[in-house]
């Protein structure tokens, strides 16, 4: 069992930046690949970011390539989204996610946090 718990949401102009964090319970951390989806109210989770379990591989939604940056501490079960030159359309919910292997479906995800709020205002 894994548990997720997210923080650094806020409000941030334009052009901004926010680093989202995402502290996870359980002995077996390290051995999940883990992410971020995130969701506007009406439309489906999209898929943001990913991260293998060693940290040696990411991944990115096509939008956030060269904006965002995915990591994660092992030795404090921690994960990190640092997002810079944020847009107004970046705002949404943003959830931390645990998964046995990397994925970009929210079919795959086995763990789910209860998400931050992220604004950007134009």
């Amino acid at each position: 069992q894994v548990q997720l718990v997210e923080s650094g949401g806020g409000l941030v102009q334009a052009g901004g930046s926010l680093r989202l964090s995402c502290a996870a319970s359980g002995r077996t951390f390290s051995s999940y690949a883990m992410g971020w989806f995130r969701q506007v109210p009406g439309k489906e989770r999209e898929f943001v970011a990913a991260i293998s379990w060693s940290g040696g591989n990411t991944y990115y939604q096509d939008s956030v390539k060269g904006r965002f940056t995915i990591s994660r501490d092992n030795t404090k079960n921690t994960i990190y989204l640092q997002m810079n030159s944020l847009k107004p359309e970046d705002k949404a919910v943003y959830y931390c996610t645990a998964a046995e292997v990397v994925t970009i479906a929210t079919l795959g995800v086995d763990y789910w946090g209860q998400g931050t709020q992220v604004t950007v205002s134009s």
